[in-house]
């Protein structure tokens, strides 16, 4: 059976730990009432992933994805990491690889069959279960951008290993080396606009006021008091918009939060999730912490501003520049 038509259900020859599907409350933003939704499961565990790899179970086309990518001055080699230690049948998605080449910001969003050819060549089809995650220190960083990347392209049944390599290694699970050899596979894309916001967008809300913009980059950069890791590129922020960096999605050991505390962090940000939240970052990355912090409190509709602070920057007018800092002249 197709794991993408499955979602109602739960796999009986499964033997781990509360199955793929999660039930989550999905918030209306018409009523605010709370409408019952099935979304796919968006984090499994360690034991899950471990217990799914040995038992490769009928039905379960599973493909697990490692994600890592760094910002340049962090000054790590994701590729040869990968080849050095990865989960058993993992391969490597490279972000800024599978992305718009001719655009001047890092890593947009490629084609749709632009990112149909990639991960077919990874082996993934339309039938897969695929599991991302990354090498971070944090537990997940890249990883989510790849997760929301799936869905922006129709593909829902996709899911994060919570707490990441890191955690992977902590518990003892078994590593991999080496390149890992597969078989391409068919993939169909298609591109779901509402889940991608552009320039004109944001520019556009900054009177309209249509979304809540989040902005998951640190509270410094956010200020305008610490410096952006991309030359050029002065910190600040969008007027309007509201801080919640992304380490604030994960406890100290680099697993997500509850959905109870996600919640609350909202909540004490004056997010209201029963109304339209658009997240935003540095490059596109970090910003998919914040949807899939939503996601998990049963809201799948928050998207991301691709360009992200990069683009606005060089973009916005100085006036749509705020900044405790330098900000932008002409």
């Amino acid at each position: 059976m197709a794991l993408g038509s499955e979602r109602a259900t739960v796999d009986p020859l499964s033997q781990v730990d509360s199955g793929r599907i999660q039930k989550l409350a999905n918030l209306s933003q018409d009523s605010g009432a709370m409408s019952q939704q099935l979304l796919y499961r968006a984090l499994v565990s360690a034991k899950w992933l471990s217990e799914a790899i040995k038992s490769q179970q009928a039905g379960l086309a599973l493909k697990i994805v490692d994600a890592s990518w760094y910002l340049p001055k962090m000054k790590r080699d994701p590729k040869r990491e990968f080849e050095e230690r990865h989960i058993p049948g993992a391969v490597f998605f490279d972000i800024d690889q599978c992305s718009d080449r001719t655009s001047p910001y890092d890593h947009m969003l490629p084609k749709a069959n632009d990112f149909a050819e990639y991960v077919g060549k990874l082996g993934v089809g339309n039938d897969s279960h695929v599991v991302v995650y990354d090498g971070s220190d944090q537990g997940l960083f890249s990883a989510p951008r790849v997760w929301w990347m799936f869905r922006v392209f129709g593909h829902e049944a996709v899911s994060l290993l919570d707490g990441g390599l890191k955690n992977w290694q902590r518990e003892g699970n078994a590593l991999s080396s080496g390149k890992t050899q597969v078989a391409p596979s068919e993939f169909h894309a298609s591109l779901d606009k509402s889940l991608v916001k552009t320039y004109e967008d944001v520019l556009d809300n900054l009177d309209s006021r249509r979304f809540q913009l989040v902005d998951a980059r640190a509270a410094g950069r956010f200020r305008g008091v610490e410096p952006e890791p991309r030359d050029g590129i002065e910190p600040g922020h969008v007027p309007g918009s509201t801080s919640i960096p992304f380490t604030d999605f994960l406890t100290e050991s680099g697993f997500e939060k509850t959905p109870e505390q996600i919640r609350t962090l909202f909540q004490e940000k004056k997010v209201d999730l029963l109304k339209p939240v658009v997240a935003t970052c540095g490059s596109g990355v970090t910003a998919c912490h914040v949807a899939l912090g939503a996601y998990l409190c049963g809201k799948p509709d928050v998207a991301v501003y691709d360009g992200a602070w990069v683009e606005w920057y060089m973009r916005a007018q100085p006036e749509n520049i705020i900044s405790e800092g330098k900000g932008k002249t002409v």
